[in-house]
């Protein structure tokens, strides 16, 4: 990469640090927004705790702690809109998934930001974060819109339904938002069908439904129409969906064949190549497993420590997909920008 294309990269996440945590890098002797950027890309390309390779960690985590999580989460999204206006994509419909991602926590687990865990290899905790990505083909950017921090005892559809509404102004229309069977819950498609977003779910097993599945052939697939009632707010609520039943599918994948049940509340979904549509939801594990390559470790039990961090290993992915990905491999570009982090802080 050109000097210039590094410089850009390096000042995206300078941007977002600044913003952020509240950050005026314009103020003499003070440690500035680049210098803190340098310590995260090169924690970063190394895979390491930032304490390991900079002496500017007291004074990061003073900033993190002393922020907020919302002007966290905004900063992202300020970004994310200038990929959106650079790609074009208010011009494209999109197709987005969810997914929560874990980090493994070794410590005491206590109070409410920590997941507790089965202490297996000595994980006894997780902290938790919900992802909404870009999943479809005629998007090639498929990078991780929005996160959020995920405490014990989260109202699962209020927080999806907050961060469908910051991302769906971004693309011409919202053509599916894809969940896997973790997701399946009443009450989150009673309100993704109040505000009108379509969505398709894979359903767990159930057994008042698996009647179904035998009379069927191998092969063949039913969509049902399916009433359900959500109790809530003291009040009950009527509201119906598909249920698609796929019988003993053949997956290329695996060489096997399975069942399949999902539930969506589009009509042509339910009687389209569902199982292919489903399929692209795969893709957001993909980019966990890319991000992984960027992750700064970290012994905090502070969730707005760990989410602060878990979003500038986003933006890293988000802006190497946008920008570098047919020219250097991830990792190379991680290199890079800590070489030039090192390179204008005087630090080689």
């Amino acid at each position: 990469m050109t000097l210039k294309r590094i410089d850009n990269g390096f000042e995206t996440l300078r941007i977002f640090l600044d913003r952020a945590l509240g950050i005026d890098s314009s103020q003499k002797n003070l440690v500035s927004g680049r210098q803190l950027t340098a310590a995260l890309t090169s924690a970063a390309s190394h895979n390491t705790y930032v304490e390991t390779v900079s002496d500017k960690a007291d004074t990061l985590n003073r900033h993190i702690k002393s922020g907020l999580t919302s002007m966290m989460m905004y900063a992202y999204l300020e970004q994310v809109r200038r990929l959106a206006s650079i790609k074009k994509w208010n011009e494209k419909p999109v197709i987005l998934a969810f997914d929560y991602t874990e980090e493994d926590f070794y410590g005491d687990v206590q109070g409410f930001d920590i997941h507790g865990w089965t202490g297996k290899q000595g994980v006894e905790g997780k902290f938790k974060f919900l992802t909404c990505s870009i999943v479809n083909d005629e998007i090639p950017e498929k990078i991780p819109l929005l996160s959020a921090p995920i405490m014990l005892g989260h109202y699962k559809s209020h927080v999806i339904n907050y961060l469908l509404t910051q991302v769906a102004p971004l693309f011409k229309r919202m053509d599916l938002v894809l969940f896997d069977r973790g997701f399946y819950d009443k009450d989150l498609m009673y309100e993704l069908k109040k505000a009108n977003y379509p969505y398709l779910i894979f359903v767990p097993k159930q057994k008042d439904k698996q009647e179904i599945l035998y009379v069927l052939e191998d092969g063949d697939h039913v969509a049902i129409n399916n009433e359900f009632t959500v109790n809530k707010n003291k009040t009950v609520y009527h509201d119906e969906n598909y249920l698609v039943f796929l019988k003993q599918i053949y997956c290329q994948t695996t060489e096997e064949c399975y069942d399949w049940v999902f539930a969506t509340n589009v009509e042509d979904v339910a009687l389209g190549n569902i199982i292919s549509m489903y399929k692209k939801r795969w893709r957001i594990e993909t980019g966990f497993r890319v991000q992984d390559d960027a992750a700064i470790k970290c012994k905090s039990t502070d969730l707005q420590t760990r989410y602060f961090l878990f979003l500038f290993t986003q933006l890293l992915q988000a802006d190497w997909m946008c920008f570098y990905k047919e020219e250097v491999s991830f990792k190379k570009f991680l290199i890079e920008l800590d070489a030039f982090g090192q390179r204008i802080n005087g630090l080689t």
